[in-house]
């Protein structure tokens, strides 16, 4: 494991606080003992000097992110604020999100106006009292399992930077990873927070379709898109989840609230459960499950029996869904490019051969995709009826090194990411609930994850489930891994 910058110079103190998730680092804001200011400071500090290597930013918000951490240091003075529980601390959201004062390219070149609003999850952050520094980098329309574009380059791993963090929400991925920032928003439409999240030896979530609002879009990509926490520890990832959680008057999809704060439920152990393991990939989806994803994944089946529960292999019938998601994703990049990109953008070809594709599928072929999700879904959820969870890779194939598909055309590009990543995506179309756990790294030196799977509404139970591993501790912390990539190895061995 190479460190991610050697140039600038840490104290101590600035390693430990990058290497501090997000409820420690609240929680020192709170006790006073440290400042947003300085918080803010160190993030940004880390920005500029790994830009260069792991180019996670877009845009960096630095007059804003200081003035705003100059208010939360008042605030934070006058004795805080309970209705803002990360008052101070700094946050990354990836460039789908719109930015009040900054455009939201989503990876295209071409000239965009500014947001005239924030997006409905930026202002939940904002009431919560995060602060964001910057918006991270991300695919063309967030199409690939990479996280490169010719206008904004290629996103490295901090674990290793031959190798892609993954995508699309591979820029947020990198910057947690790396300690910039404690946890960051990505979005998942087809397995884009979980996918980086795995290779990057992070939580990622993908919650109930419209647990976080996506407004200004009533839903995103035909539904198939959710907004999700990446972080360094289960804990940080439901804390960040209940400050975005909710919904607004216009959102297609309003799941009913959770019972209590996610970060209440996710405290508790899970009861017993039984837990399906699954290497079976969708049909029409043919993959090969790289040896080093398939070990540890049956260690990660060993460790959840160790801790009691019932494992059993069993697949789940998964019938045409690939088809629910070609029949809903191409058009939704097409009506993103639609409405969002200047026809005259200067675009890769295979992000246009998508929108041609999908400008084709928008009509009959849409909307009997979308006719045929309850059946679907119905078909997928009967595996719930004699199980509890499903456990699968979260990818079938080891990260891809940087620019291991450049020049390629559509077809090659699709083909490659749909092998290597076909598992994820079936919980797209469900809509159901998705969180990616660390399971322990490749030969290369990049993590592998897997990802634990619930029936609708079930985020609680999933966490429950990621906290036990967790607390288990045969992986790594979050922290000690930040703390390794910054030159204390001595610090990540204790």
């Amino acid at each position: 494991m190479s460190k991610i910058n050697s140039s600038e110079p840490l104290s101590d103190r600035d390693i430990e606080l990058a290497s501090t998730g997000l409820a420690g680092q609240a929680e020192l804001l709170a006790k006073g003992s440290v400042s947003a200011a300085e918080l803010v400071d160190l993030s940004l500090r880390r920005i500029a000097a790994t830009q260069s290597t792991l180019n996670a930013f877009r845009v960096v918000c630095e007059e804003e992110a200081r003035a705003e951490a100059e208010a939360a240091d008042r605030r934070l003075a006058d004795g805080g604020d309970e209705s803002a529980p990360l008052l101070g601390v700094p946050i990354a959201i990836k460039d789908d999100v719109d930015l009040a004062g900054h455009t939201t390219p989503f990876g295209c070149a071409g000239e965009y106006p500014p947001a005239r609003e924030d997006a409905e999850l930026v202002k939940r952050l904002r009431k919560a009292g995060a602060i964001i520094v910057g918006k991270t980098n991300a695919p063309e329309v967030g199409q690939w399992h990479f996280t490169e574009s010719p206008e904004f380059g290629a996103t490295r791993n901090p674990w290793n930077t031959d190798h892609t963090p993954g995508g699309s929400s591979g820029g947020a991925a990198a910057a947690v990873a790396a300690g910039v920032v404690p946890a960051a928003i990505g979005s998942d439409g087809a397995g884009s927070v979980r996918i980086p999240a795995g290779w990057t030896g992070l939580v990622g979530l993908k919650p109930q379709r419209g647990r976080i609002s996506t407004w200004p879009d009533a839903e995103a990509f035909y539904g198939l898109t959710s907004f999700g926490p990446l972080a360094r520890s289960v804990g940080d990832a439901a804390l960040l989840l209940d400050a975005v959680t909710g919904n607004r008057e216009g959102d297609l999809h309003r799941p009913p609230a959770p019972d209590e704060p996610f970060a209440v439920a996710t405290a508790r152990e899970p009861r017993r459960l039984r837990i399906a393991v699954s290497l079976s990939t969708p049909f029409g989806l043919t993959s090969k499950v790289d040896p080093e994803v398939r070990a540890a994944t049956e260690r990660m089946a060993n460790r959840l029996a160790d801790l009691g529960h019932e494992v059993v292999w069993e697949d789940p019938s998964y019938g045409l869904v690939g088809l629910g998601l070609v029949a809903r994703g191409m058009p939704g990049v097409h009506a993103w490019l639609e409405n969002h990109v200047p026809a005259n953008a200067p675009l890769e070809s295979r992000t246009r051969v998508h929108g041609r594709f999908g400008k084709a599928l928008s009509g009959p072929p849409l909307r009997a995709a979308r006719a045929a999700e309850p059946a679907m879904s119905q078909r997928i959820g009967e595996i719930f009826q004699r199980v509890d969870v499903v456990m699968t890779p979260t990818t079938a194939g080891l990260a891809p090194r940087i620019g291991d598909l450049d020049g390629r055309g559509y077809w090659r590009t699709s083909t490659v990411a749909s092998s290597t990543c076909p598992f994820a995506f079936v919980w797209n179309v469900t809509g159901w609930p998705g969180l990616n756990v660390p399971a322990g790294l490749n030969s290369n030196g990049v993590p592998i994850g897997v990802q634990l799977l619930g029936h609708q509404n079930e985020e609680a139970k999933l966490l429950r489930l990621g906290a036990q591993l967790e607390a288990q501790g045969t992986e790594p912390s979050g922290g000690a891994i930040v703390r390794q990539l910054l030159g204390a190895p001595e610090a990540a061995a204790a």
